[in-house]
């Protein structure tokens, strides 16, 4: 059974920083990780992307503040969040692309997700 498990959100000052950490669980193969958010009232986006071999996408709004790693040993991704904005409030999921077995397709796992607040 594929887990990923987040931590790391939390109540931040605008200005502070923040570190997501998502461990995943269960995969016979990793793919891509990465960090999508979701704003009340607003669809999921891309805040950052790794692929197996390191390298980084990361979305306008976010570069130059957020750093994402990525560890292929111990299957986690973690996401750096400096000089944090007000805009920045949402829900972060975690997102893990791969193979459950052998034999199974390429599908899309998804973490339970982790408030992030900036707020004064």
């Amino acid at each position: 059974q594929v887990q990923l498990v987040e931590s790391g959100g939390g109540l931040v000052q605008p200005g502070g920083s923040l570190r997501l950490s998502c461990v995943a669980s269960g995969l016979f193969a990793l793919g891509p990780m990465g960090w999508y958010r979701q704003a009340p009232g607003k669809q999921r986006e891309l805040v950052a992307k790794t692929c197996f071999d390191g390298l980084a996408t990361y979305a306008d709004p976010v570069k130059g503040r957020f750093i994402i790693f990525r560890h292929n040993p111990n299957n986690t991704v973690s996401l750096q969040m400096n000089n944090l904005k007000p805009e920045d409030t949402a829900v972060y999921y975690c997102h893990v692309g791969g193979r459950a077995s052998e034999l199974a397709p390429d599908s899309d796992y998804w973490g339970q997700g982790t408030q992030v607040t900036v707020s004064s």
